[in-house]
């Protein structure tokens, strides 16, 4: 019998040897012992599994994403983003002999399960529902406001409302609940329809307008986001200050400065408009390649009041300029407006699943 056993055992090593059998093992990677903890160097984990990071020096935040993922961190601090979303860790992110290291369990249950286990295949047009549940659409204008006016009268405010349910319309059939700022002819101020966003648990929030301007051949399409002149790190005093919900337990802040809640707000608004910029690029790319036969004047940034106080990625959407006569005829056209409509659900959804970093568009 003994014979037997050590047969047995002889003819397993062998197959470990050979690669036909695996023992379950952690990564080849260095590990650092800090306070009893494992921690592990975070760039060498990204450049094995092919995630992108940045980080600043200044402000120690570490920006990573793959796929449909995202998460910003900062050295030091046990709050992170993730896809948009605060967590707090039970040991901080953290700097060891010049490296940037994260807690071995973070990395395990966390990292691994947005980047490795569960980043989908690369070009795969899938919506991931799992990020964008919510969108909010807001008609620009309305009421007593009309808006721009075209030359035969058309008005802004009908355009905007009319193209803004049909988003609504169509982002309802793909599954994902919408919230208008507006469904009929009436007045609503610009912090009003920043207060529906906030309070809305959105996760993103496109505002449709009509353009104008004093030459009649200028014509085109743009989405704005807000501008980098604006100071993220003055709104996040300001929300902090003004105790601006944060989507987190509040069991997590007890005994937690102030300061950290604005380190937090800083961080989203950051990412947030990170996130601002890559909707306004898949709507333009979207629309420009939609067949409207329109003039793509791209993505642009702007002060615009509903962008500077959202808390939730958002764009500003200008489906055409109202004084040009070309455009406001195809704005007159419920066929144009219902196609503009789709190509801003298509470029929400390319967005969503993560196209525009699956298909290697850096920009």
């Amino acid at each position: 019998m003994k014979s037997k056993n050590l047969l047995l055992t002889f003819y397993f090593l062998l197959l470990i040897f050979s690669g036909c059998v695996t023992v379950p093992r952690r990564e080849a990677l260095l590990e650092y012992d800090i306070n009893g903890t494992a921690y592990l160097p975070l760039i060498t984990y990204c450049e094995r599994q092919g995630i992108n990071w940045d980080y600043d020096i200044v402000t120690r935040t570490i920006i990573l994403n793959k796929g449909v993922h995202k998460v910003n961190m900062r050295a030091g601090d046990t709050l992170v983003l993730i896809d948009g979303r605060p967590q707090k860790l039970s040991l901080p992110v953290d700097i060891y002999q010049g490296t940037i290291v994260v807690p071995y369990k973070f990395k395990e249950q966390v990292l691994d399960n947005l980047f490795v286990r569960a980043t989908p295949a690369y070009g795969k047009p899938a919506l991931d529902l799992r990020r964008i549940k919510k969108v909010v659409v807001d008609a620009g204008h309305g009421g007593e406001d009309a808006g721009a006016k075209g030359k035969t009268g058309l008005r802004e405010k009908v355009v905007n409302l009319d193209i803004a349910k049909r988003l609504a319309s169509l982002l309802k059939e793909d599954g994902i609940e919408v919230v208008m700022t507006r469904t009929a002819d009436r007045f609503i101020t610009l912090q009003g329809r920043v207060d529906i966003a906030n309070k809305s648990g959105g996760d993103l929030f496109v505002s449709i307008h009509s353009n104008a301007h004093r030459s009649r051949s200028v014509n085109g399409f743009e989405v704005y986001y807000i501008s980098p002149k604006v100071s993220d790190t003055k709104r996040a005093l300001y929300a902090s200050r003004n105790g601006a919900p944060l989507n987190i337990d509040p069991k997590c802040f007890a005994g937690q400065s102030e300061n950290i809640k604005t380190i937090l707000w800083d961080m989203i608004y950051t990412n947030c408009r990170a996130e601002s910029i890559e909707l306004a690029r898949s709507i333009c790319k979207q629309v420009g390649n939609g067949g409207l036969n329109i003039k793509m004047l791209g993505v642009k940034n702007a002060n615009f009041q509903v962008l500077r106080g959202a808390r939730i990625p958002a764009v500003l959407v200008e489906v055409g300029y109202l004084t040009n006569r070309t455009e406001e005829n195809y704005l007159k056209n419920s066929y144009y407006r219902q196609k503009i409509a789709e190509e801003i659900r298509q470029g929400i959804e390319s967005y969503a699943s993560g196209l525009i970093f699956a298909q290697g568009d850096k920009r």
